[in-house]
């Protein structure tokens, strides 16, 4: 009988244990008693996930009825934003009230005045309510813990006398008061661990500071250090919102010590590389999530260095990571999308009606730019009102002829690039049916918009993928 491989069997054990952790659950309903208000939509928002989305919504109650809302098991347990939407008199326009939540296994019932949702006299669960009950407690302690320590440490960062006696009794009582803090941190954990909230105390955990070193060596130190205290063997943790604003944390003391695009591209690379490898002595969905989280980041930077040092990660099982087929996409497109090389062929319809291949354009022009944009892209907007000024003068246009390709696709997308692109008359326009999955957009590897790809007019060859419309400009000189 043939063995099955040892990483196949800790793979199969590490998804079965995830399933059961997430498959656990059960829908939960939260009851609404709005109060205060003539009405209000109410919208239930998840966090867990990259990116906030709306799972339940009701349409609107009027003061004084009750809502039921249905948070469905597949997106618990987590953290969640209660949006209000309410209009202070019938005749008014609504305007929005938000109240961070949690969710577990517990059916939660509300009593709400969206005028005043951090008010606990006015707004407030049911008394054995157990998650947000836990969160407000803890929060309350460790500020004031935090508090101290924070007074303390200000106080012992600009003492001008690092020498003297009276600062290192300061620093010693500093590090006994912080050790003292960890160990309360970790009691916390330790004593709710049945409850979802816990997952995010460990992320409150305060690293050593080297007192009387340079400021490159307490960075490196607090680098050294920061993922002291964290168990990436727990897969809830990436589930709170804490660990990625404590990543972020973690990324900004690389980016203090950039001082050039060069030097932070290689720093964030070296950011990731130091962070995987430690999830990756964890669960597969921590080690999966951290991928994903640099990624995400490589990508939004166009950081081709970082997005090649995870290719190795997408050949261990271990890894579960929901990118695998972004990144191994952008990866082949690194490889087969270069100076040098024939861009991709699609069809272009022309103002007669007609549809060509882009290759056999017909241009006087020495370069095509292909453009790929969002009318609801931010970067997108902001490249545009760059792009559109600069082209529109006349040696910038004759040079160039650019092919402006909308990837937006929903009911809102459309309209607003309808919209927009009236404002941009000097671009060739088209919108690729199926967004970020059409044909033009897997020839090109798009992932992300804007994306521009400068091409010769006569071989069709790229000539750069410039990020900016100053090295756009760069390329055609």
């Amino acid at each position: 009988m043939m063995l099955q491989p040892i990483k196949n069997i800790l793979l199969t054990n590490a998804i079965l244990g995830f399933l059961n952790f997430t498959t656990q659950a059960q829908d939960v309903s939260l009851k609404i008693h709005l109060s205060g208000v003539a009405k209000s939509k109410i919208s239930v928002l998840s966090l867990s996930g990259a990116s906030i989305k709306t799972i339940v919504e009701n349409p609107g109650i009027n003061n004084g009825e009750t809502a039921v809302l249905n948070i469905p098991a597949a997106e618990l347990p987590g953290e969640f934003v209660l949006r209000f939407d309410y209009q202070e008199k019938k005749d008014s326009n609504p305007y929005p009230s938000e109240k961070r939540i949690f969710v577990n296994k517990q059916h939660l019932e509300l009593w709400a005045k969206p005028k005043a949702l951090g008010n606990p006299d006015s707004t407030y669960f049911q008394k054995e309510e157990t998650e947000n009950t836990l969160f407000s407690r803890f929060s309350a302690e460790n500020f004031k813990k935090r508090e101290q320590l924070g007074l303390l440490q200000n106080f012992l960062m600009n003492y001008d006398q690092p020498v003297s006696k009276f600062f290192s009794l300061g620093t010693e009582e500093y590090e006994s008061r912080r050790q003292q803090y960890n160990k309360w941190v970790t009691e916390q954990v330790n004593a709710h661990q049945r409850f979802f909230v816990s997952n995010g105390f460990v992320f409150q955990h305060i690293s050593p500071i080297v007192w009387k070193g340079t400021e490159a060596e307490r960075m490196n130190s607090v680098i050294a250090h920061y993922f002291d205290g964290m168990d990436f063997k727990n897969p809830a943790i990436i589930r709170t919102t804490e660990i990625k604003e404590w990543m972020n944390k973690y990324v900004n003391i690389y980016g203090a010590m950039s001082t050039t695009i060069a030097l932070r591209d290689s720093l964030f690379t070296l950011a990731g590389k130091r962070a995987i490898e430690k999830a990756k002595l964890g669960h597969p969905q921590v080690y999966g999530w951290m991928v994903d989280y640099f990624y995400n980041g490589f990508e939004s930077f166009n950081m081709t260095a970082g997005i090649k040092m995870l290719e190795p990660y997408l050949n261990d099982p271990l890894c579960l990571t929901v990118k695998r087929k972004a990144i191994e996409q952008r990866l082949k497109g690194m490889e087969t999308l270069v100076v040098g090389t024939i861009a991709p062929d699609f069809k272009w319809k022309l103002g007669s009606g007609k549809t060509v291949p882009f290759h056999e354009f017909k241009t006087e022009a020495k370069y095509k730019l292909v453009l790929f944009w969002s009318a609801d892209c931010q970067h997108c907007k902001e490249l545009m009102e760059q792009l559109h000024p600069w082209y529109q003068q006349s040696s910038r246009s004759e040079m160039t002829d650019v092919f402006a390709i909308s990837l937006d696709e929903t009911e809102t997308e459309i309209p607003a690039w309808e919209k927009a692109k009236l404002k941009l008359p000097a671009f060739k326009h088209k919108r690729a049916d199926q967004g970020i999955r059409s044909p033009e957009a897997a020839a090109y590897f798009v992932l992300s918009t804007p994306t521009m790809v400068l091409v010769d007019a006569k071989s069709n060859k790229i000539v750069a993928m410039p990020e900016t419309v100053a090295q756009l400009e760069s390329s055609m000189k």
